[in-house]
């Protein structure tokens, strides 16, 4: 496994973290996977968030958040730096949500920037 950083890029809420926790107690997932967070091309404003449970890849950053394994590809980090995970539970509106400062443009759906 990756070996552990002590410099953490983003937050997670607390709801957030409740939810991921509650993923990864119920969600029958290996025990080598973690959080994957990164950013991919694409999307309607440029970029599009990444968020799941994967194994650690060559090169990867590995750091922990209240007892959770984050992995996170070391070029996303320029996208990420100061960015809040966070989740919401509503009647219209459920999921995780990304708060990022750094985003020039975000679209609706808020999954999307630039």
């Amino acid at each position: 496994m990756t070996a552990l950083t002590s410099n953490i890029p983003l937050r997670i809420t607390t709801t957030a973290l409740e939810e991921l926790k509650h993923l990864l107690t119920h969600g029958n997932l290996p025990a080598d996977h973690a959080l994957r967070v990164g950013v991919k091309g694409g999307g309607c404003s440029g970029y599009s968030y990444m968020l799941g449970f994967d194994k650690a890849q060559p090169g990867d950053e590995l750091f922990e958040i209240e007892g959770i394994r984050v992995l996170m590809h070391p070029a996303h980090g320029m996208y990420l730096a100061g960015m809040e995970i966070d989740y919401h539970e509503g009647l219209e509106n459920r999921g995780f949500v990304f708060n990022n400062p750094n985003a020039s443009e975000t679209c609706g759906c808020g999954q999307s920037f630039a």
